[in-house]
């Protein structure tokens, strides 16, 4: 059995996690060899691949990032892309090829099943928005780092009796917002799934002013859309810049620094601002998203072995199934009512 893998989309702990389950499974159970394409699907239509053996794997399991590169490629977009890659599987030799990624990533290895050839998904993204799987691997560190940068605001925000606007990833959903916010204490969660207004915001911080709360903690998800009245005309996203990737995406980013500058002219209150970035899926991976990842990373060399491709690893409860690859593609998981709910209780 030769098996390929490949890591698309953004880094994300947990993913030497994936490829050292697939390798020590693929090698050590049924005797195969694997392949690793670098750079995601660039590698596969380039045929840019590296062999990936015991050693190549042993030690980076608490590694962040991934050993094999990774892009934001769509070979839909590049030219005879899905060509090259059709012949890249039969001159490579795979029985089967295990793509690791987001939606993008898994909406390509979708599209190329459907042509006849032998992929399996593994989901990954710190947002925790695929939907079909309880949780991703790479949200649990990013929510850990997220919890630990709101306990470090607490302390200089009460130093400086300042309000510290927490601006974090997510980009359809406030997944990692919702729960260090929860985790974190913070004071006001701001995410995708629901609208506010900017006197909203700026009436629940003057009231825990009011109550002798000198700070505030304001957590956003860099998704969330900024309201549009007579402060802002324009309201809605609000990005890095226009330009879009090869799957359509814009870049995200700001809206903590124009969240701020209401703030602290609507409360008068100091305000300043923290943008966690990269940080959040950067470094070494949790416990949790090390032991998911390598559950993944096995259930995938097993899918290749059972010829049972068009499916992905997922997790429900604890116990991990595969489920069909369309069914990531299929809708945005998003933040639940009642999870909000539970933060809500706490604002103010």
């Amino acid at each position: 059995m030769r098996v390929g893998v490949l890591t698309g989309g953004g880094d994300c702990p947990g993913l030497n996690a994936v490829i050292r389950a697939v390798v020590r499974r693929t090698v050590a159970k049924y005797g195969g060899e694997v392949v690793g394409f670098r750079f995601g699907w660039a590698g596969v239509v380039d045929r840019n691949t590296v062999p990936l053996g015991i050693d190549e794997v042993s030690g980076i399991l608490p590694r962040g990032g991934t050993i094999l590169g990774t892009s934001r490629t769509n070979p839909y977009k590049v030219p005879d892309g899905p060509q090259k890659i059709h012949e890249a599987f039969r001159e490579e030799g795979l029985d089967g090829l295990v793509a690791v990624g987001g939606d993008d990533t898994l909406g390509v290895a979708y599209k190329l099943f459907q042509e006849g050839l032998p992929v399996v998904g593994v989901p990954k993204t710190i947002d925790n928005d695929i939907s079909g799987t309880d949780f991703t691997f790479g949200f649990d560190t990013a929510v850990a780092i997220a919890t630990e940068a709101i306990d470090r605001l607490h302390t200089t925000a009460e130093s400086h009796n300042r309000v510290v606007v927490l601006e974090v990833m997510g980009r359809h959903t406030g997944w990692i917002a919702v729960k260090a916010g929860i985790a974190g204490g913070a004071d006001l969660i701001l995410i995708p799934e629901i609208d506010f207004t900017l006197d909203e915001v700026a009436d629940i911080i003057r009231r825990r002013h009011a109550r002798g709360k000198n700070f505030s903690i304001v957590v956003v998800a860099e998704g969330a859309r900024f309201p549009a009245d007579e402060a802002d005309s324009g309201g809605g996203l609000v990005v890095q810049q226009s330009s879009t990737d090869a799957f359509g995406h814009v870049r995200l980013g700001g809206i903590g620094n124009k969240l701020a500058q209401e703030m602290e002219k609507r409360t008068g209150f100091e305000t300043r601002v923290t943008v966690l970035g990269y940080t959040q899926r950067g470094g070494t991976p949790t416990a949790f998203d090390r032991v998911l990842g390598t559950r993944f990373g096995v259930l995938a060399a097993d899918l290749v072995q059972w010829k049972q491709f068009g499916k992905m690893a997922s997790v429900h409860g604890d116990k991990v199934l595969p489920i069909e690859m369309s069914h990531a593609i299929e809708t945005v998981k998003r933040v639940d009512t009642e999870l909000y709910e539970v933060a809500r209780t706490f604002f103010g």
